[in-house]
């Protein structure tokens, strides 16, 4: 079992992670706002299982078979910099988006919102980076199993992530009407969300294998 020290260490990354704007954040908010937050829940729901899916294939060797191969890693990386580069720049761009500025979405059945949830989830490399080249590090072959290991921290991503994102969603409606009101709260949302993403995609660009 991973110590103490570690599992808080780990916990304040995972919710790092998910205060950082990304793909999950704005398709929830979005479609909590545009059909209501049951649909952003469900939707919500799909995330959560393309959590399970990355966290099983953490758990069962994919991220040593990954992180074996020859500049498969560092592929990887600087794939995941150019793609925390492109998000930042959207929102610093003149006439960017913050995730709460309303966008208008057809309504979809509870099916397609929870396929949608989980293929957004899958396809956000913010995720993938996080389970390939982030976990790893805190799974220690000294304190037990590597699989029992993987799993918990898995799991604490998880919890963590869904509970962060279903307040989001349950919230979105109100919150948007907030920085709606308030263009200098929203420019300053923005602006921030940006620099972060800016931040994460140069030391991601520039971090080395370990």
């Amino acid at each position: 079992m991973p110590e103490a020290a570690t599992l808080l260490a780990f916990a304040a990354l995972c919710i790092g992670l998910v205060l950082t704007p990304g793909p999950n954040m704005a398709y929830l908010v979005s479609r909590s706002i545009c059909q209501g937050r049951k649909a952003g829940l469900v939707s919500l729901g799909g995330v959560a299982a393309g959590f399970v899916v990355y966290m099983l294939c953490a758990a069962f060797g994919i991220t040593a078979l990954v992180l074996a191969v020859p500049y498969a890693y560092d592929a990887l990386r600087i794939a995941g910099a150019l793609y925390l580069g492109w998000l930042a720049w959207t929102a610093l761009r003149p006439g960017g988006r913050s995730p709460f500025e309303v966008r208008t979405l057809a309504p979809d059945s509870p099916a397609r919102l929870f396929t949608m949830g989980l293929v957004t989830n899958l396809l956000n490399p913010k995720i993938a980076l996080f389970y390939l080249a982030l976990l790893p590090h805190f799974v220690s072959p000294e304190h037990g199993s590597v699989l029992t290991q993987t799993l918990l921290l898995g799991s604490v991503q998880i919890v963590i992530s869904v509970g962060v994102n279903a307040m989001i969603a349950m919230a979105a409606g109100s919150i948007a009407g907030i920085l709606g009101d308030r263009p200098g709260w929203l420019a300053a949302q923005r602006w921030l969300m940006g620099g972060v993403l800016g931040a994460l995609a140069l030391r991601m660009a520039f971090d080395g294998r370990r």
